[in-house]
């Protein structure tokens, strides 16, 4: 079973490792689109020299970031579910740690055992 996909047997399990999944595959999303970036910047670059047209950089940087945005949303489709399903996990935790805490501070809940 590979770390990115989440278990699914036990909650606590696929919450365990969540945020540092998140971390990574956010890491990894944003270095493609990054990449992406890059990569459409050396092509515009490099026809406008075939044509002999003179661009300069930031301006191909600034056409290749317009074209990356919507082109890495269907390039990059299954990257981003994988962010957006481990932002959904963590999510649910910070929710149900909240809900428990308050939970604790008005004494409802008697699950936590004997207290202090």
């Amino acid at each position: 079973m590979s770390d990115a996909t989440p278990p699914k047997g036990d909650p606590r399990q696929q919450t365990a490792g969540a945020g540092a999944r998140l971390a990574r595959n956010l890491v990894l999303y944003t270095l493609a689109r990054l990449g992406l970036v890059v990569v459409i910047t050396a092509a515009i670059v490099g026809i406008a020299q075939l044509v002999s047209v003179e661009i300069p950089l930031v301006v191909a940087a600034l056409f290749a970031l317009i074209i990356a945005m919507p082109l890495s949303l269907t390039v990059f489709k299954r990257m981003r579910a994988r962010v957006n399903e481990d932002i959904a996990i963590v999510d649910a935790k910070r929710r149900q740690d909240k809900a428990q805490l308050r939970a604790r501070l008005r004494g409802d809940d008697d699950s936590t055992g004997a207290a202090s």
